[in-house]
C-alpha cells in the first residue's frame, strides 16, 4: 500500500513538474518569432501522434503531406525534442549555406549511440576534430577519384558474376527473378571485396547487417520522451545494446584478423586504413576503423541495391525509356564486351536516368538528421540551439513549383536544365555533412544497370504496372519487392556464353 502511494504521488509530481515546464517554455516563446506550427500538440507527446494517423505511411510523406498543408517551414515538437521540418529551396539554402556550420552537428539518439560506437562515425559524430578527421580519411584516403578507380577491378568482377549468375540459370524463354535480393547480395558482395578485400558468406553477419539497418531508423521512445527509462519501457534500447555489442565484436574480429593477413595480393580499403594505423596509431584507432567499416558496408550496400531496384521498375514501367537506354549502351559499348567503368562518362542518358531515379525516390528522403549547435534564424524565424532538422528532399525534388511535370518519370529532364539551379535536387545532401561516398555510388549504380541492360530483355511478370508503393526504412526501399522476367538478348550471346 505504502508503494503504491508513493508511486502514485511521484507519477502526479512528474506531471505537474512536466505541466510547469511547458506553460515556462509557452510563455517564452510568445517573446520570440518561431516558425508555424500544427495543431494538435499534446504535453509530453508534443506531435509524435499526428505522425501515425495514416498506418504504414512513411514519415517524409507524411511531413510532405503537412508542409502543403501548414507550410514549408514547421517547428514541431516531438515529445521534449524541437523539431524544424523544411521543404522549400530557400530555407534548405539558408540551413545548408548561411548557417552550415551551426547545423553541421547531428542529434543524440539512443540508436547511433549503440549502433554507431557511441556517435564516433562519420555520419553521426558531432561537428568538431574528430568529425573532420574522419571526413578527411573518407574523402582523400578511402573516397578519392584515384582509390575508387583502383577498385574497379573488383566492380568488374562482381558484375561479371551477376550476368554470368543470370545467364546460367536462363533458358530461351522468359525468365523469371526477384531482384530486390539479387540486387542486394551484388552490393553487399562488392562492398566487401572492397572494403575488406573477401565475400562474406555468413549468415549472421549479413542478417546483423539487415538488424541495424533496420534499427537505425527504428524510433526509440525514450530519444523523444526520456524519463520512459524510468517505467522500463525500453524494449528497443536492450535490442540496440544486444546488436551494438556484437556489431563490435565482429567488426573488431574482422580488423585483427586483416591485421595477421597483411600480405595479401588484393588490398582493400582496410589495408589503407590498417596502414594509416602504423603510421598515427593515435589518431587511426581500431575504433575510427571499426566504425568506417560499418559505415561502408551498410551505406554502400543499402542505398545502390534499392536504388537500383526503383530503376529497374521505372524503366519496367517506361519501355521506351529503357529501349532509349538500350540503344544508347549499343552505341557507345557494342556487343563484343560487357560495359566498363571507362564507358560510363559517355552515358549520358543512363546517367539521367539514375539522376531520375534519385529524384523520385531518394536514397535519404529526409537526409540525416542535422541538428543546431546555437540559436539562430532561417528565414526570419528564430530557431532554438538543440533544434532538430528534417531536409525533406523527397518533397522538394517532387515540388511542381520547381520541376515539369513533377510525378513523372523523364530522364530527358536533366539535358534540359532542370533541377541545376540551387537546392532542386540534392539525394546526397549538401553542406559540410554531404555523403563523401556519392562517386562510388554512381559509379556501382552505373555499371550495374548498364550491364543488365545491355545484356538481357526485360519485361513485367504480367500486364499490370510494377507497383511503386514505397515501403519505410532508411533508403527508402519499395514495398513490394520487384519480380520480373528476363532472358538473354541475341545480340550479347558470344559475351554472355564466354563469362
Amino acid at each position: 500500500m505504502e508503494t503504491t502511494l508513493h508511486s502514485y504521488f511521484t507519477a502526479v509530481l512528474i506531471t505537474t513538474f512536466l505541466f510547469f515546464l511547458f506553460y515556462v517554455r509557452r510563455r517564452r516563446c510568445h517573446h520570440l518569432n518561431l516558425p508555424p506550427t500544427i495543431p494538435g500538440f499534446l504535453p509530453i507527446i508534443g506531435h509524435l501522434h499526428l505522425l501515425r494517423r495514416q498506418p504504414n505511411q512513411p514519415l517524409h510523406r507524411t511531413l510532405a503531406f503537412l508542409s502543403s498543408t501548414y507550410g514549408p517551414i514547421l517547428l514541431l515538437r516531438f515529445g521534449s525534442r524541437p523539431v524544424l521540418t523544411v521543404s522549400s529551396t530557400s530555407a534548405v539554402e539558408e540551413c545548408l549555406t548561411t548557417n552550415d556550420i551551426i547545423f553541421a552537428n547531428r542529434p543524440l539518439l539512443i540508436s547511433t549511440k549503440y549502433l554507431a560506437f557511441n556517435s564516433s562515425i562519420i555520419g553521426t559524430a558531432p561537428y568538431g576534430p574528430h568529425w573532420r578527421n574522419l571526413r578527411r580519411i573518407a574523402t582523400i584516403e578511402l573516397l578519392s577519384t584515384s582509390r575508387i578507380n583502383s577498385l574497379a577491378r573488383i566492380r568488374a568482377n562482381e558484375i561479371r558474376s551477376l550476368v554470368h549468375s543470370l545467364f546460367s540459370t536462363a533458358t530461351d524463354q522468359w525468365n523469371r527473378a526477384e531482384m530486390k535480393t539479387i540486387l542486394k547480395k551484388l552490393s553487399f558482395n562488392s562492398m566487401m571485396r572492397m572494403v575488406v578485400g573477401e565475400k562474406y558468406s555468413e549468415e549472421r553477419f549479413c542478417i546483423m547487417i539487415e538488424e541495424a539497418l533496420k534499427l537505425s531508423v527504428s524510433s526509440c521512445v525514450e530519444d523523444f520522451v526520456p524519463w520512459v527509462s524510468w517505467l522500463g519501457l525500453v524494449g528497443t534500447k536492450r535490442r540496440l545494446m544486444r546488436l551494438g555489442k556484437e556489431m563490435d565484436e565482429r567488426f573488431q574480429n574482422m580488423v585483427d584478423e586483416r591485421r595477421r593477413r597483411r600480405a595479401v595480393e588484393e588490398k582493400a580499403l582496410i589495408d589503407v586504413m590498417l596502414a594509416l594505423q602504423q603510421e598515427e596509431p593515435q589518431r587511426y584507432s581500431d575504433e575510427i576503423i571499426k566504425g568506417m567499416l560499418w559505415v561502408l558496408i551498410a551505406a554502400g550496400t543499402d542505398t545502390s541495391s534499392g536504388t537500383m531496384e526503383w530503376a529497374l521498375s521505372l524503366l519496367l514501367n517506361h519501355p521506351k525509356t529503357l529501349q532509349n537506354a538500350r540503344e544508347e549502351i549499343d552505341f557507345h559499348v557494342g556487343h563484343d564486351r560487357l560495359i566498363t567503368d571507362s564507358d560510363l562518362p559517355h552515358l549520358h542518358y543512363l546517367q539521367n536516368i539514375i539522376k531520375e531515379t534519385l529524384r523520385l525516390y531518394p536514397a535519404g528522403p529526409l537526409l540525416l538528421p542535422h541538428q543546431s549547435s546555437t540559436d539562430c534564424t532561417v528565414e526570419g524565424y528564430n530557431i532554438a540551439s538543440g533544434t532538430m532538422l528534417l531536409i525533406n528532399v523527397y518533397a522538394i525534388q517532387r515540388d511542381p513549383k520547381l520541376w515539369k511535370e513533377a510525378e513523372s518519370f523523364k530522364p530527358e529532364r536533366f539535358d534540359e536544365g532542370e533541377g541545376s539551379e540551387g537546392f532542386q535536387f540534392f539525394p546526397f545532401g549538401s553542406g559540410r555533412r554531404k555523403c563523401p561516398g556519392e562517386v562510388m555510388a554512381n559509379r556501382m549504380m552505373g555499371l550495374t544497370l548498364g550491364a543488365l541492360v545491355q545484356c538481357f530483355e526485360w519485361e513485367r511478370v504480367g500486364e499490370e504496372m510494377v507497383d511503386l508503393t514505397e515501403g519505410e526504412g532508411l533508403s527508402l526501399p519499395k514495398l513490394v519487392p520487384l519480380e520480373l522476367k528476363y532472358k538473354p538478348r541475341e545480340v550479347m550471346m558470344n559475351v554472355l556464353s564466354q563469362l
